[in-house]
């Protein structure tokens, strides 16, 4: 299963750092500014997604049930709560689920289902309205991730939408157009002249704020995928077109993919 084990570890230790890497995140930093913060940015999200689902694909986009794959500890379930009739979360780690759990009840909402991930999306039933993830096939080796990918698109309703962030390069690698060089070729002088400020100032940040929590941190991998498969799925499900949004995070190069899903094959 890959690293669904050091998710589990992310949710057991450090939840919602392992959702938003940010210093203030860290267990022991997270004051109820940060929390606010953190759930405050789900709105966000959540309000820029649907409002580019109707400015670029369907100015009537009013999903019923909405999936999040990779719902981590609710940061976007909450806000999709407001907007559907149904919303799922789906998730590898038990801990994190829990921890979703608690921030539903906490707040109220009743109309989130909380399930269990696996490569074969076993216990997911019925289709969506919209699917969408952010920050998460990246953390997925990407001959598994494509699989995922493949099998999520089979649950999207006809007209639904999908509306899911991919990393395809890195910053670090800008002189190889964000590949990767040959082993032979790095060093430590220039893989770190070639980071991102962003992502120099979380590492310095991070360092400063207890490098312990560093030597001692479940694996976070960070994967690229090679677009073309991703559009050669959906291109054979009969998606037409895909609205594209460029994402940074820290270095980690990628887009977001919008798509509607043809109401006739």
């Amino acid at each position: 299963m890959g690293t669904d084990s050091e998710w589990e570890q992310w949710g057991q230790r450090d939840p919602y750092y392992g959702v938003i890497t940010h210093p203030k995140f860290r267990r022991d930093n997270f004051d109820e500014t940060a929390r606010s913060e953190f759930f405050e940015s789900g709105q966000c999200h959540v309000q820029h997604i649907l409002a580019t689902c109707r400015q670029q694909i369907d100015s009537t986009f009013k999903p019923s049930r909405i999936l999040d794959f990779g719902c981590g500890v609710g940061r976007l379930l909450i806000a999709f709560s407001a907007q559907a009739v149904q919303v799922v979360g789906l998730d590898v780690s038990d801990s994190m689920l829990s921890e979703a759990r608690r921030n539903c009840e906490e707040i109220g909402v009743r109309n989130v289902v909380l399930i269990k991930s696996d490569d074969d999306l076993t216990l997911l039933e019925g289709t969506f309205d919209m699917i969408h993830s952010t920050i998460v096939f990246q953390h997925i080796q990407p001959q598994r991730g494509l699989r995922l990918f493949a099998r999520l698109l089979g649950y999207l309703a006809p007209s639904g939408i999908g509306t899911i962030q991919i990393t395809y390069a890195k910053a670090m690698y800008a002189p190889n157009l964000g590949a990767a060089p040959s082993t032979a070729s790095l060093t430590v002088s220039n893989v770190w002249s070639n980071l991102s400020s962003t992502l120099k100032r979380f590492i310095i940040n991070d360092l400063l704020s207890g490098f312990s929590y560093s030597r001692k941190d479940p694996e976070m991998q960070m994967n690229v995928y090679n677009l073309n498969q991703l559009m050669f799925i959906m291109q054979e499900i009969g998606i037409k077109r895909c609205y594209t949004e460029f994402t940074d995070h820290g270095g980690e190069l990628g887009v977001f993919l919008y798509f509607q899903r043809p109401h006739t094959p």
